[in-house]
């Protein structure tokens, strides 16, 4: 099983939709309750929310997994 982060590319930034990714691959020879157990790992802890699933035709799957990125500023007065 094979994890990869993405952050969203610049046409989302103009949509000001900003969300980051995670693309989970699963092997054929991979047990599905093993990842499924990841994938709701990742939703419970991670704050993920799956996206897309996609059952390939060699029995490999891959699972889109995404979250809102949160940005955060400074409360604190910045005297000059």
């Amino acid at each position: 099983m094979r994890e990869q982060e993405i952050t969203s590319g610049l046409e989302s930034l103009e949509q000001r939709d900003h969300w980051e990714y995670l693309v989970m691959t699963v092997a054929p020879r991979d047990s599905v309750t093993e990842a499924r157990r990841r994938v709701v790992e990742h939703a419970e802890y991670g704050k993920w929310e799956l996206q897309r699933t996609i059952l390939y035709r060699g029995g490999a799957r891959r699972y889109w997994l995404r979250r809102r990125i949160i940005r955060v500023r400074s409360t604190l007065a910045v005297r000059a």
